[in-house]
């Protein structure tokens, strides 16, 4: 199994309990650069993959395939953490790189151990406080909505549809004992609650 750590914007106070026990008990860790690994030395010994920041995506795809190709047959065999800095879901390498992993190497299994976002660390540091809808782009064309509190999950993914949205997620309680996800679109209910999500996305 190859999982996607997060390992928080850089403190090494903000890791997770989740994330430290992860690298500790995973027979390979990659990063994807220094202050990853500083951050993951502590409980594993990284190994770093280079992933370079171009605009050059054909580049940068033959790069991508190069570290899928290394990691695969890894994953086949035990447990791969991936540790990048922030969230494995949130504007990250590892999204790519789990891309190319599917495509390539469906076999491999893939999941995600959540970490401290830019987005959340802002916040804190800034004293932003956000209790009202907001914004979170790169400048890029918008394919993703998030929903909190929906308590009409079934309601709001038919106004999603409206928008031009055409693949839906229904999740409630996360990571909790009455945790509840549901892909299939057709099976969202008609009724949320405060705990709530619904999550859209544009193909």
């Amino acid at each position: 199994m190859l999982i996607g750590v997060g390992l928080g914007p850089g403190d090494p106070e903000l890791l997770t309990l989740k994330a430290v026990n992860i690298l500790k008990s995973s027979d390979k860790v990659y990063v994807p650069g220094e202050m990853a690994a500083k951050l993951v030395e502590p409980y594993a010994t990284p190994e770093i993959l280079d992933f370079p920041m171009l605009r050059d995506y054909d580049v940068l795809n033959e790069v991508w395939k190069k570290n899928a190709d290394l990691i695969a047959e890894e994953s086949r065999n035990g447990n791969v953490a991936f540790g990048l800095i922030g969230d494995p879901n949130f504007f990250s390498t590892f999204t790519h790189l789990k891309r190319v992993m599917n495509k390539h190497y469906p076999d491999v299994e893939t999941s995600t151990i959540p970490g401290i976002s830019s987005i959340t660390s802002f916040a804190a540091r800034t004293d932003a406080e956000v209790d009202t809808s907001f914004e979170v782009s790169d400048g890029s064309e918008t394919k993703h909505k998030i929903r909190l509190k929906a308590t009409r999950p079934k309601e709001i993914m038919d106004d999603f549809k409206e928008e031009g949205y055409n693949e839906f997620i229904f999740a409630e309680r996360l990571f909790s004992d009455r945790e509840v996800v549901v892909k299939n679109s057709e099976e969202i209910p008609e009724k949320g609650n405060y705990f709530s999500i619904v999550y859209a996305k544009k193909n």
